[in-house]
């Protein structure tokens, strides 16, 4: 009989030719947890995700992936979906299916139906999904040739779509495409089946998979909601109604989930937004785009302020560019051709084509050719709050969390290649810090994103430099980072970094990138010590991310209730009768002029309801004054959030207790 033999860490073992991955496993002793899938790393270092019943090559490294990591919760997240995708054929009869990847915390399925789904449906859905878990059918891969899977894909006109698209080399969706196959070859597919115990097949799909051995191994998950969305995303595309759902290692990690998100809901930075008069997006305005309203233009404020002092302080120039530029300038940077679908459409004027700009990058370009420039000023740091326009999509449009006009703290860092790597680290260094200044703590995630397969331009020697660089920088940096393969832009790769809120949510923030192809398109040089002309590279950044993003996952993080740096409103001063007006003035006074934004309540109102509207304002301090403290000078101090006063607190030392708060820019401890 023939043997394989597979490896495992530092341990080997043979087995019969024909062994599956969980055989190998189980063999290697390699097994401490809930198993959903395998990864293989065959002899020629090719690493993949195997299903657990899928044969082993001879010579092959496995691991396990379990349930509990991202990766598992990804492959239980997709097989749930193909679950979610039976259950509506079985229930709509003549229903066409087109893609349903997993993303991040879920999954979703997109569906051609003749009405759009209800809540009831949701939960008839999820009903007929229960069923189909408990009669353990098996996912099954089979590989199938083109003309094969066109003939039994040929009532499913998304997926023959999909399959058509191999022939020019487009890849629709990682999920629905074939593997990669050698130039000149017939592709194949890998069809997955959903299996009854009777051999009999239930349903099937274009997947590469992986795949949880069967529906019984799914322990909880949830259907959340309906909603419209045009296939590929595109609005001369049919419009599909795409079902969420979500899927968890274990019922108690279910009900976490759902009880975040609920939680989210209830500090959703639209909902507080309007409560608390922060910002408005009426529909006159038009989808992605926002009004700060003065209380939203105040946080933003301090926002801008804290990075306008930052930055000049570590060493960067500010300059202030247009909103639009001629077409050519796009044509330049390549951005009509490679982001075109993102731009706003030209506008004609005096014989020339112009365009809103979607980035600030070759504005600050030509700032830097405004004159020669010689190598002792590099690098050469310059920076911008500069607003820009892209069109995103009205199915991915979410409030100022995806927006369609933001302000990014676009810098752009024109250096040396042997100053690439100091010059990140001191990117990385400087959003740690704005973090740490806006309550977000040490970031939670370091991705390095590599070359993407699709649209790239730039040769390999430069995209190996450039990704080397991120590598380098992000571990002096001392954070422990991984690698988001084909994640980078079309111009050079990027380091994303993450911050988590206040209820364990993630978000990615910080964008820092080094570019080699802008300044050799724009042919831009600085004059080296040699005396001859030499090409810097570009480092683009956005701490913030953008002005809007950033200011949504502050208000939802903090629920509303800033900082006391950040607030709004500072302090209310609320007198408990109208006698006690001009003491009230006094504290406000005493506050103002150390610079604390205050609010005099002097309207007429019970004092109970003066108090109950600060706190619903979220402000962080309330001071209450009547005869005892006005004789004493004294206030009753009651912050956001409790039911207890601090007495007889002398004004002036107060005053200088929020001030100091104030000035040092953080949270409050306790």
């Amino acid at each position: 009989m023939q043997s394989i033999t597979v490896h495992h860490a530092d341990a080997s073992t043979e087995l019969e030719a024909g062994a599956t991955a969980i055989q190998a496993l189980k063999a290697l002793e390699a097994i401490r947890g809930s198993v959903v899938a395998a990864r293989v790393t065959t002899p020629d270092g090719t690493s993949s995700q195997w299903d657990l019943d899928r044969e082993v090559p001879d010579g092959a490294r496995v691991a396990c992936i379990y349930a509990e990591t991202e990766e598992g919760r990804a492959i239980l997240r997709h097989s749930t979906a193909h679950v979610m995708a039976q259950a509506v054929t079985d229930l709509f009869p003549g229903a066409k299916w087109a893609i349903g990847p997993p993303v991040e915390d879920g999954f979703y399925y997109d569906f051609d139906v003749e009405r759009p789904f209800t809540p009831d449906d949701l939960e008839r859905i999820e009903a007929r999904m229960t069923e189909l878990l408990r009669e353990k059918q098996r996912f099954v891969r089979e590989e199938v040739a083109k003309d094969d899977a066109l003939t039994e894909f040929a009532d499913q006109p998304y997926k023959a779509e999909i399959i058509s698209l191999v022939d020019d080399g487009t890849i629709l969706s990682q999920v629905d495409a074939p593997d990669p196959v050698a130039a000149g070859q017939d592709p194949t597919f890998t069809v997955y089946r959903n299996v009854r115990q009777d051999g009999e097949v239930a349903w099937s799909d274009l997947c590469r998979g992986p795949h949880l051995p069967d529906t019984a191994r799914i322990p909880a998950f949830k259907l959340l909601r309906a909603a419209g969305a045009y296939w590929r995303g595109r609005e001369d595309q049919p419009m599909l109604q795409r079902i969420y759902g979500t899927a968890w290692e274990s019922k108690k990690a279910l009900k976490a989930h759902l009880e975040m998100i609920e939680e989210a809901k209830r500090r959703d930075h639209r909902k507080l937004g309007r409560e608390l008069e922060l910002t408005h997006q009426p529909d006159e305005l038009g989808p992605g785009l926002a009004i700060f309203l003065p209380n939203g233009a105040i946080v933003r404020k301090q926002m801008e302020d804290w990075i306008r002092d930052e930055t000049l302080a570590r060493g960067y120039v500010p300059v202030y560019t247009p909103h639009i530029a001629k077409e050519d300038l796009w044509r330049i940077s390549g951005h009509l051709e490679n982001y075109g679908e993102l731009m706003y459409p030209g506008m004609e004027v005096e014989n020339a084509s112009y365009r809103l700009k979607p980035m600030n990058c070759p504005f600050h370009i030509l700032a830097f050719t405004s004159r020669t420039r010689s190598y002792r000023e590099l690098p050469l740091r310059i920076a911008e709050l500069g607003t820009v326009y892209r069109y995103e999509r009205s199915g991915v449009v979410n409030g100022m969390l995806r927006a369609r006009g933001f302000t990014q703290d676009d810098s752009h860092i024109f250096c040396r290649a042997d100053q690439i790597v100091d010059e990140v680290v001191g990117c990385i260094e400087f959003a740690r810090d704005l973090y740490a200044a806006f309550g977000l703590g040490e970031p939670s995630r370091v991705a390095v994103s590599t070359r993407p397969e699709a649209k790239s331009i730039g040769s390999d020697e430069q995209w190996e430099y450039a990704e080397k660089a991120l590598m380098e920088a992000a571990a002096r940096s001392g954070y422990d980072y991984v690698i988001d393969e084909g994640e980078g832009a079309f111009y050079g790769p990027k380091i994303d970094i993450h911050a988590r809120d206040a209820i364990g949510r993630e978000w990615q923030l910080t964008t820092i990138q080094v570019d080699f192809n802008l300044p050799q398109r724009f042919d831009i040089s600085y004059v080296g010590e040699d005396g001859e002309k030499h090409q810097p590279f570009m480092v683009h950044r956005a701490l913030f991310g953008s002005i809007e993003r950033f200011f949504s996952v502050m208000v939802e993080s903090f629920n509303g209730a800033f900082p006391t740096w950040l607030a709004p409103e500072q302090v209310r001063v609320v007198p408990v009768a109208a006698d006690f007006d001009a003491y009230a003035g006094e504290v406000a006074a005493a506050l103002r002029t150390q610079g604390v934004r205050v609010h005099l309540d002097a309207a007429d109102g019970t004092l109970g309801a003066k108090i109950r509207d600060a706190q619903t304002s979220k402000v962080p301090y309330t001071l209450v004054v009547g005869s005892s403290e006005a004789e004493a000078r004294t206030v009753a101090i009651r912050a956001y959030g409790t039911d207890q006063q601090r007495k007889d607190v002398p004004l002036d030392g107060f005053v200088a207790e929020v001030a100091a708060e104030i000035a040092a820019k953080r949270p409050k401890d306790g």
